[in-house]
Order: structure tokens, then sequence, then C-alpha cells
């Protein structure tokens, strides 16, 4: 559902000390105070170069003006450049009216008002919420429509398939105990509506996390198996998922990143999950 940009500061080159020809003298052998030369000064801080006040006698030539050094120079590297035309009216207003690409949420999402460090937090998508894309993108976030407005999220947590409802009724007569997690009863109503044939759900047993309710077996194999393991993974927050165990394999939310990691060879098809998997949940 996160970029600092470089400033170029101008610096101030320095001037010989010496100019060629003489500064501008009123009389000869007279000496007189000369004032900073230059334009009069001007409101964006600019620096004039001052004349030294003991002017050399008998100097005939006209006076000169010095030039006028600014401490400001131009700003606008790429990516300012980039994100001004991103968020320009007219470039975002073309965005929303061309918007035609439909997914769905696969994570709860913050909305931003725009896609830098800048941005406001201004409200959230729930998982399984239909989105429309504009299909633009800035440093990690996408561009998405909500009530008419530009709207950015954190890219890669979208699907072209609508995600399977955690609601609907267990239809086929299966239970868990009262006494085992709330999340193990969460996990049992979502795998029962989604996947009414599977009737065999195992809870308390006297070892690990089986013993505090905190553990469930689904009793299913083959590529039924998989789909049951993926549909809990694809809505572990919802369900409060800590790690899965499927065909010799686990997925674990502290290594999400690593996707289904393979497991050691543990001697029968139940002691490495081909014929069920494995859910333990964190509360």
């Amino acid at each position: 559902m996160a970029n600092s940009h470089k400033r170029e500061t101008a610096r101030r080159k320095p001037r010989a000390a010496a100019f060629a020809g003489s500064l501008a003298v009123l009389a000869t052998g007279a000496v007189v105070t000369a004032g900073v030369l230059g334009s009069s000064p001007t409101p964006d801080n600019t620096d004039v170069i001052a004349v030294d006040r003991t002017i050399a006698a008998n100097s005939v030539s006209a006076a000169r003006e010095l030039p006028v050094l600014s401490r400001n120079s131009p700003r606008g590297d790429a990516a300012s450049s980039q994100l001004a035309r991103l968020l320009a009216a007219d470039a975002v207003a073309k965005a929303i009216k061309n918007a035609d690409t439909r997914r769905w949420t696969t994570a709860p999402l913050n909305l931003w008002a725009r896609p830098d460090k800048k941005a406001k937090n201004v409200g959230e998508l729930e998982e399984g919420e239909k989105v429309l894309l504009t299909g633009r993108k800035y440093d990690g976030r996408s561009e998405i429509v909500v009530d008419g407005k530009a709207r950015w999220v954190t890219s890669g947590y979208f699907s072209k398939e609508k995600p399977p409802a955690l609601g609907g009724d267990c239809t086929n007569g299966t239970s868990v105990p009262g006494g085992v997690s709330p999340n193990i009863k969460k996990v049992h109503a979502a795998v029962c509506a989604n996947f009414p044939e599977i009737s065999v759900y195992g809870t308390f047993r006297g070892d690990g996390e089986h013993s505090q309710g905190l553990a469930v077996d689904i009793m299913v194999s083959g590529g039924r198996g998989w789909e049951v393991a993926e549909f809990v993974r694809a809505n572990y927050a919802a369900l409060g998922v800590n790690y899965l165990i499927y065909s010799q394999k686990i997925w674990s939310l502290d290594r999400a990143g690593e996707g289904w990691r393979g497991m050691s060879n543990r001697g029968s098809a139940t002691a490495n999950h081909y014929d069920h998997v494995h859910v333990t949940v964190y509360r």
C-alpha cells in the first residue's frame, strides 16, 4: 500500500579582484568615496560586487557599472518535472476520463492524494474491492479512480480474478468445537462456504498448536488441496493466519516474500501433509 528530491544549490563564483582599466574619478588628484556600483537592489536577493572605496588618483576613465551575480539558480531535476507533469490538472483529468481497467484488491490498501512523500492519507480500501485503474504509476504506487477522484495506492495488490467470498453459510453440517480460537472458527466458516464438499476438520488434539485451539487440519488432497491452501493464504489477513502447510511445503507470514518453501521428508503422506491442509492462526 512510499521520496526526497535533491536540490541543486547555486554556488557563488569568484570574480577577479582587479578589473581592467581605472575606476571613475571626479577630478585629478581627488580622492572620493565610492558606493556600491550596479543596479538598485532586486527582490530576489541578488548579490552585488562592491568596489574598493579607495579610488586611484589621476584616472580619467569613465565610471563603469559592475555586473550583478545572483544566488539563485534554476531548479528542476527530472523527478520533480515528472511529478509536476503527472499531477497537472489536465493530465489528471485525462487519466480519469480514459481509465478502463478494473481489478480487485488483494489486501487492505491506504489511499493517498498523491504518490510522493508529501501525500496525505485520505482513506482506505478493503481487501476484495473492485477498483478502476488509470494505468499511471509513480515510485511504487498506482493511480486509481475513487468517487471520480484520482487516488494513489501501493502497486502489486490487484487481481484480475474476483476473490472468493469469505462470507456465506456453511451448509454441509460441519462445525468446529466452541473452545477453538475465534480465527479457527473464521477459517472453518470461510472454507466450508467456498468448498462445501470438504466434511472433515481436525482441531483439538494433544500436541502443539492443536492443543491450544490455534490449528486446524482441513482434510483434502490433490489439486483441490492447493485451491484450499491458496484460498486461505490469499485471505491470511482476514483469517489471522500465521502459517500454512500442504504437500510438504510451508508458507509463513514472517517469510511471505519467499512464497511456498520446501520441507524435509517426515516419512508418511499424513506427516508430509499430502492429505490435508494445516492452518495455524495467531489467536
